[in-house]
């Protein structure tokens, strides 16, 4: 994709979503961490409804950690690999406490430490708490950097350094929630909306739906 097709490409998707917000529900660094951490392989839809009541009681480390293992593994029992990320989500609680005085690092080497975080949910969680210009590359937006031909890799972490060169700088705080709503809800996995797709005429893709 040519570089004023791609700063066209994000001119119309701005226009259509000024201030694009991710869909996990947090009230503050913490909440979100846990809220990515547990996010993986399951929907945010499916997290919201578990954090919800476990947020209203433990809203911090020190909270989360008097609840105990096996009181957050209830809460998010409904959530995929709930017994894992529960007992992520104490250690990791009690590794804030330890090592940060109970605070999420801004840094992204050292979130990434911290257990059951990787790459991605550090960098979601240093552009939305802490208006970082990071691209976390989701499934989403890995098929919509190869299907536009805007930033095509065979892995994660191609796309992620191809999408840091190409998208204009004054797109780049938003360009990971306008990417991934737009793999969401129009670039689908199955049947892309082309038709509904407001940056059609941009995009290399080959398998355009009528």
């Amino acid at each position: 994709m040519k570089k004023a097709d791609i700063h066209e490409f994000f001119t119309r998707l701005e226009a259509g979503d000024p201030e694009p917000r991710g869909e996990l529900n947090y009230k503050n660094p913490y909440t979100l961490l846990v809220a990515v951490v547990l996010s993986a392989q399951a929907t945010d839809v499916g997290v919201n409804k578990a954090t919800k009541p476990l947020f209203e009681v433990a809203d911090t480390p020190k909270k989360m950690l008097e609840l105990g293992e096996a009181t957050v593994r209830d809460y998010i029992k409904t959530i995929g690999l709930f017994n894992n990320k529960a007992k992520n989500v104490i250690k990791l609680s009690r590794q804030l406490l330890d090592e940060h005085d109970g605070n999420v690092p801004r840094d992204r080497a050292a979130m990434e430490k911290l257990a059951g975080v990787g790459r991605k949910t550090a960098s979601v969680v240093a552009n939305i708490a802490f208006g970082e210009p990071t691209i976390a590359v989701d499934t989403h937006i890995f098929r919509v950097g190869n299907r536009t031909g805007m930033a095509p890799g065979k892995t994660v972490l191609l796309v992620e350094k191809k999408l840091e060169k190409v998208v204009p700088d004054e797109f780049k705080l938003h360009a990971h929630h306008w990417l991934i709503l737009h793999g969401r809800y129009v670039c689908k996995a199955r049947k892309p909306d082309c038709p509904a797709c407001i940056v059609s005429d941009l995009c290399k893709f080959k398998g355009k739906t009528l």
